[in-house]
């Protein structure tokens, strides 16, 4: 399934910690969107580890869980539309 995580934090710190957090989750397409391919075990974890990340009463972060049959409805300009990543690389 895929997560649309999107944000808005105005500490520095706090907005790169998160950042840096999701990029091990999925893929940034904007400056505070990021799409992650999860299982629902995964899209429980994340959201459990991204609360210790942010400030409740400051920051905005929003977890959009988004069904295969509206992926493949996704319209994009400028960009690649949402992909799975590979489920192996051959090295």
């Amino acid at each position: 399934m895929l997560v649309l995580v999107v944000y808005d934090i105005p500490d520095d710190k706090r907005r790169t910690k998160l950042s840096n957090f999701l990029e091990g989750y999925g893929r940034r397409v904007q400056f505070s969107v990021f799409e992650c391919f999860l299982s629902l075990e995964e899209m429980r974890q994340l959201f459990e580890k991204s609360k210790k990340l942010v400030k409740p009463s400051e920051d905005n972060v929003r977890f959009y869980w988004i069904s295969e049959e509206a992926v493949s409805r996704v319209l994009t300009i400028g960009s690649e539309e949402p992909a799975a990543p590979p489920k192996y690389y051959v090295i």
